[in-house]
């Protein structure tokens, strides 16, 4: 599909770094849109209201009218008591894209909409694409199984097309994808832009200790573990770091309490379990450097590139 006036002709891929909790931040952000992707950051990243201004303005001042557009993730669900806040300092200082997560509100929608920025909400089913849907979004995501944080269990090809056959607006696709030729096949699959995480973790600018930037590239597939156990919401995270934490491995699909007012305290249990509980998608096992972000995208443009000419010159079998 077209992509909004808002980021046609402004995007050297078609990527969005996703926003990650206490790992994305200014610099991320301002290094993603100098290089031509879309840079975003959780609103939660800053532990204050006020602090999110202070980003805003960062981020807006160090960037010119070649770089591509930046998105702010708020999280809409009633345990987030920042939300009103959070969204009025959004409007004030007219943040391009809103990601809304955990929560469809045309409320919230119509907010955004009210100076002309968009709005991409997270999903991991149809019943919640259909509610974003009917809510307004000018955009899905759709979080499909092997994604990092807090993914879905449907595989992408299921996803997709059950999106597609009621949602004709820009969507994006997570789960999974670290190199150009994966960008370029979920835009074969339907979607419009490909939405990467943990690519981006391994790379020199962002929040991410070194520690954890060396276990994502220790680890394999086979180190993920979806659980709704640390946050409420079922997550992927390294089984190393679980168990480095001390976590039940038998007791992990036991449900926890999603608040994320309790976030917000500095020395609250689940902010030290995400701090030391590390977030990964099951594309780890093929991420094996960690560049600068412009180094990245760099090589992505050129692996898409070359995906590209590779498509055209594949020929379908006559039978016989």
């Amino acid at each position: 599909m077209p992509l909004p006036a808002l980021l046609e002709q402004r995007l050297r891929l078609p990527v969005v770094a996703a926003p990650m909790f206490l790992v994305s931040n200014p610099a991320l952000v301002l290094a993603c849109c100098r290089s031509g992707i879309v840079g975003s950051f959780p609103a939660l990243n800053q532990r204050e209201s006020s602090g999110l201004r202070g980003w805003l303005e960062e981020i807006a001042g160090g960037l010119d009218e070649t770089a591509a557009p930046y998105a702010v993730n708020l999280i809409v669900h009633g345990s987030n008591p920042r939300l009103q806040a959070d969204l009025a300092i959004c409007v004030e200082q007219r943040v391009p894209i809103v990601i809304t997560s955990l929560g469809a509100v045309k409320e919230v929608v119509d907010a955004v909409h009210s100076y002309g920025g968009l709005v991409f909400h997270d999903v991991t089913t149809r019943r919640h694409a259909e509610k974003a849907a009917a809510a307004g979004v000018d955009g899905l995501i759709a979080v499909a199984a092997g994604a990092g944080g807090h993914a879905g269990t449907w595989s992408p090809f299921a996803l997709i097309a059950e999106i597609r056959q009621f949602f004709d607006k820009t969507l994006l696709l997570a789960g999974c994808l670290n190199h150009g030729h994966e960008i370029l096949a979920a835009q074969l699959l339907g979607a419009d832009l490909a939405y990467l995480g943990t690519r981006f973790i391994a790379t020199h600018e962002n929040g991410a200790s070194a520690d954890y930037k060396q276990m994502i590239l220790d680890a394999q597939a086979a180190d993920i573990i979806h659980t709704p156990a640390v946050s409420g919401v079922p997550a992927s995270f390294m089984r190393q770091s679980l168990e480095r934490a001390g976590y039940d491995m038998a007791r992990l699909r036991n449900r926890g309490e999603i608040d994320y007012g309790e976030k917000l305290k500095p020395v609250d249990d689940e902010a030290r379990a995400w701090k030391t509980v590390w977030s990964a998608g099951q594309g780890v096992g093929a991420i094996a450097d960690l560049p600068t972000v412009e180094a990245l995208v760099t090589r992505l443009d050129h692996e898409y590139r070359v995906a590209h000419r590779q498509a055209q010159q594949l020929q379908p079998r006559r039978p016989g």
